[in-house]
This record gives structure tokens, sequence and C-alpha cells, in this order.
């Protein structure tokens, strides 16, 4: 069976209710679709128009497409009073038969389980009065019922992605407090391996902060990237490598020669191999994050050129999130570098394994932060263009 390319879209109100983990927990971790795609969208007037109207005419229920073209129209449009955007979460998801398997995961939107076996059960809600009108409906996201019905939407929503995609920091339940801190936190390449619930449980805890996700890319990264990304790495850990090194040295020294050799007499040698500690270590970094350490994708690039093989490799998920004091209060969250260091509940103590294969990274400054975010960009949309693009043309 063929591959198919499948959305998700995350409404204002989930997004709101820090939902968005237990949503991307369902659709990875209970069916054998690939995350390819992220963005996060204010739709603009025309964007909402424009969808509003596919609805209605391609909704085979009537009543079922005039109810979910209502709630688009009413809760996806800017503030009539304000004029701040409303946030909306895109996801793309890629595997054989992936259109019917989301929609199954997503559920129905006018039938309460009480279950909580699908994604609506837990975070919609469909309640009627007595006469049988409805009172209240929220269908937590939206998803397409069939192939051609994707393809439509996501045509829609590919020709705004520019215009109304990326950094979402204007939205209506955002603060402008001038002292409010953007961050980046990149989900790493280990929490994609397989289908897990891994990546949206990292959110849900993450989601304590009380901070809102503001920005989000899945990408792969590239080896220029990561090059650019972690190249402050190797000038840390130069420095270090005398202090950390001394004691594996003296170690393997005095087993070697069979004499005592103490810490103090191996810092001249451990501050003369810093440079080539950190090298190899910058180079087992860029590997994990990529696939390819520098040497190798230099190589590849040369073979390219010749047959036009393609790397392919696991992707990372960025987030940027945005409040007060946001730096610290997500790096206390993930907690140190090492997990073993790390205290029950961070994300690191419960999802990393070691100080490279620690679940994810957080900007450490306003200043990396910025940088960091220029690198992958995250702003652009370059992929989910490309992807809808080689589905649909």
């Amino acid at each position: 069976m063929a591959k198919e390319l499948a959305f998700v879209i995350i409404n204002p109100y989930t997004l709101a209710k820090s939902r968005t983990g237990g949503v991307i927990a369902r659709c990875v971790g209970r069916t054998d679709l690939d995350l390819v795609g992220a963005r996060m969208f204010a739709p603009s007037e025309e964007l909402v128009n424009e969808y509003v109207d596919h609805i209605k005419k391609n909704e085979q229920d009537s009543e079922v497409g005039q109810m979910v073209a209502d709630y688009v129209s009413r809760y996806y449009r800017p503030d009539a009073v304000t004029g701040k955007s409303k946030r909306v979460m895109l996801l793309l998801f890629e595997g054989e038969n992936a259109v019917n398997k989301i929609w199954h995961i997503a559920g129905s939107s006018t039938k309460n389980m009480y279950s909580g076996l699908t994604i609506r059960d837990t975070y919609g809600d469909y309640i009627l009065n007595d006469d049988g009108s409805v009172q209240y409906y929220e269908p937590a996201v939206l998803v397409a019922p069939t192939v051609k019905r994707a393809e439509a939407t996501l045509r829609i929503w590919n020709k705004y992605s520019e215009e109304c995609g990326g950094i979402v920091d204007s939205g209506i339940d955002q603060d402008n407090d001038t002292d409010i801190e953007t961050t980046l936190v990149m989900l790493k390449p280990d929490n994609f391996r397989f289908p897990s619930l891994r990546a949206g449980n990292i959110i849900d805890i993450l989601s304590r902060s009380g901070l809102r996700i503001v920005g989000v890319k899945k990408f792969a990264m590239t080896v220029p990237q990561a090059e650019e990304f972690y190249g402050p790495v190797v000038d840390a850990l130069t420095g270090k490598f005398e202090m950390i090194g001394a004691g594996g040295a003296a170690k393997a020294l005095t087993r070697e020669f069979g004499f005592e050799v103490t810490k103090d007499d191996t810092k001249e040698l451990c501050r003369k191999l810093g440079r080539k500690f950190a090298e190899a270590q910058f180079s087992s970094i860029v590997k994990f994050i990529t696939g390819l350490t520098p040497e190798e994708y230099k190589a590849k690039v040369a073979d390219a050129s010749a047959n036009g093989e393609e790397h392919k490799f696991e992707g990372c998920l960025a987030l940027v999130y945005e409040g007060e004091n946001a730096i610290q209060i997500i790096r206390d969250i993930l907690g140190p570098t090492d997990p073993s260091k790390a205290a029950p509940g961070s994300v690191r103590k419960e999802f990393g394994s070691d100080i490279m294969v620690n679940a994810a990274h957080a900007s450490d400054s306003t200043e990396n932060a910025q940088r960091e975010m220029k690198i992958i960009d995250i702003e652009g949309d370059s992929f989910i263009i490309d992807v809808v693009k080689k589905y649909y043309g």
C-alpha cells in the first residue's frame, strides 16, 4: 500500500489548555505513522474564509459540516476587538493508510464515548440540551475523513503557510509584558527512533511551566546546521578536559605502567589533549543529531554528486516557548545535562540515558535562543511546502 499524507490541526482551545503533548502522544504512540511536519499558524481572515467554504462544500453530513464550519469561523479568526491572532498547530503524518489511521485515533466529534479511547473522547466535548440542540461543541482537533479531503485541506493551508505560519508571538492568550522571554527546546532524534509516547509525554511535562508554545518545527538537522548549532561546545569541552580527564588518565596510566600516577601528574597532559577530546565529542554529537560525522558528511557529499543518494535520518522537533523567565523555567524542568544527576520527574531523568542522549536541548540564554532559532530557521517553512508538493504537485 502506498504512503499517504495525513494532517491533524490542533485547535486554539486545545493549545491554550496545554493539551498539545497528549495529542501528539496519541498520534505517534498509537499508530505506526511518522511525524514529518509541524508548524504554528495565526490564521488570517482569508485563510479562515477559504477553509470554512471548503468544509461547507465537502462535508457529506450538512448538519455536521455547518457545525464544524461555524466552529472554525468563530474560533480561528483574529479577535474582532483586539485584532490578536489565534494559535493553531498543523501536524503532518506520513505512512500507509495514514488518513484513515488519524481519522480513527481522533474519533468522532459528535459522539461522546466517555472512554478516553480517542483524542476527542479525552479532550473534546459535544454536549446537547434536553431538546437535542447543541449546548457546547469543542472538537479538540480537526482531521480529514478521506485522502481527497486531506489533499484539499492541505492545499489551502499550504497556500498560507509562509504568510500565516511561523512564530505566533502576539496571540490573544499571550501577554505583552516587556519581561517576556523566548526560548528554544529541541526534542532530539532518540525520541523518534520508533513510534512511542516519548515526544508527547515530554511536551506534557514541559506544560507544567505555564509557558506558551508559540512556534514548532519538525525537521532533520543537517550536518552544517549541527556544526554551527553545537560549535560553542568545542571551546567549552576543551577547557573542561583538564578537570574531567585527569582522574581517568591517572587510573589508566597507573594500570598500564604499574606505578602510581596522580591527577596532578596528568594535568598538563590533559591540557594538551583537551582540543582532541573536544573535537571527538563534537563529532559524536553531530553524528547523534544527524546520523553522520562531519567527515562522513564530506564523503557523502562527494559521492552524492555522482550517484544522487540522499541521507535520511530521524528528525528533531523544535518548540519555541514564551513567557516570563522562560529560559530558566524550561532548563529547570529538563534537569541537568547528565540524567544521572537529574531529579525524579524531570525530563532528562525520565527519558535521558547519558550526557549526550538526554532527550532534549534547551537554550541557556536569550542570545543563544535567537542564535539557535536562526540556525534551524524556525520561522521558515520549506519543508511543509515541499512535502505537500511532493504528494500533490
